[in-house]
């Protein structure tokens, strides 16, 4: 079989190699003619899968995305031509979980602001939001859910309406699919008027999708006057961002949230799993086939750690300060999609195992650490 995979996929011929044949593409700019002759088109979220693409795929069988989010495919086009498809939900819930407590811990870190008693509300409470949910539990947040979908499926036990959730946090942070239409629309879910109701100083973190803020509103509420914390991964109109809005934004990145080394495998390892089932072949391999050893792996901590050292540990593994001053200094010379696929290695909380009687342990296991085995 010939196997089609976006460039920045990880592991890809490691997973597949005894499937077919790979062949990588840019996806940004895959083109109808490169589907000839392919079996297996694997994705990730810049390429649109739709009609215009699939015109020239004559042996198409099957359609990945190794991300959470499917906006990005025609999900109805591929069932009429009776393509299977498969996503990755979950893959990268972690790595999203990470990326907003470093941010966090760095934004507390630098305005001298205690997280402790403050209000977080989490809009959208999925994989990655559920996950952020049982992480932040260890920093004495005050916690709100707010996920409409989920609590009309009677699955989420406590749920607050987002106009409420927005009144009462500190923090807000977006984790939704991008939804064009219909009753739980996501695009502008935070507009000009929901914007305008924040408390000042209210932090708000995107990272799902750019278009669930409305960029431009964002910039014209600042540039009135009003005070707010911008922390955002994900931006409209990517590549091509709203660049005056960098400057107003405490940590920007570009759409990296969810790119932990652990994660971007899990994505390819669910496609490899997805496949394996289409094609009724056995599922022999797991990341922890192909992973490499990260170069901090333990820490023992003295009975004397406390919650600085917490934030140290964190930012040990991930500082989003990094992300940031890379985006800062070379988004004009590289542009955001260069920056994407040339983003560095980053691991998780769980590569590094700490000791059990320390008094931050807890703590640190809560966040996703590991326990040292004995």
């Amino acid at each position: 079989m010939r196997i089609l995979a976006d460039q920045n996929m990880p592991l890809v011929e490691s997973f597949f190699c005894e499937i077919g044949e790979v062949t990588r593409f840019d996806g940004r700019n895959l083109q109808p003619d490169e589907l000839k002759n392919v079996d297996i088109l694997l994705t990730r979220s810049v390429t649109k899968v739709n009609k215009i693409l699939l015109a020239r795929a004559d042996k198409l069988k099957f359609v990945g995305t190794a991300t959470i989010g499917i906006d990005h495919i025609d999900t109805s086009l591929l069932a009429s031509a009776n393509i299977s498809f498969s996503s990755a939900p979950g893959c990268n819930a972690i790595a999203v979980a990470e990326y907003v407590i470093s941010a966090l811990l760095a934004y507390a870190q630098e305005t001298s602001t205690p997280l402790q008693g403050k209000t977080i509300a989490i809009i959208g409470v999925g994989n990655i939001g559920a996950c952020l949910a049982s992480k932040l539990k260890g920093l004495g947040l005050t916690i709100l859910l707010c996920d409409p979908v989920r609590q009309q499926a009677g699955t989420l036990d406590s749920h607050v309406a987002l106009d409420e959730a927005l009144a009462r946090a500190d923090i807000v942070t977006f984790h939704v699919p991008l939804v064009k239409q219909g009753p739980h629309k996501t695009v502008h879910l935070l507009d000009a008027s929901r914007i305008a109701a924040l408390k000042p100083g209210t932090v708000i973190i995107n990272a799902s999708r750019g278009d669930v803020i409305d960029n431009q509103a964002l910039l014209h509420a600042i540039e009135g006057g009003q005070t707010l914390e911008l922390i955002l991964d994900v931006w409209e109109n990517e590549p091509n961002i709203l660049q005056p809005l960098l400057q107003y934004t405490r940590f920007a990145s570009v759409h990296i949230a969810g790119h932990t080394l652990e994660g971007k495998a899990r994505g390819t390892q669910m496609l490899y799993e997805a496949v394996c089932r289409e094609f009724d072949l056995p599922a022999s391999k797991t990341i922890s086939d192909f992973l490499p050893k990260p170069s901090v792996t333990g820490c023992q901590l003295q009975s004397t750690a406390n919650e600085q050292d917490i934030v140290n540990l964190a930012h040990l593994v991930y500082d989003i300060r990094r992300d940031d001053g890379i985006m800062r200094k070379q988004l004009n010379t590289l542009g955001f999609d260069t920056l994407r696929k040339a983003y560095p290695v980053r691991r998780e909380f769980s590569t590094i195992a700490v000791n059990n009687d320390s008094p931050i342990s807890e703590k640190l296991y809560q966040l996703g650490f590991s326990e040292h085995k004995s």
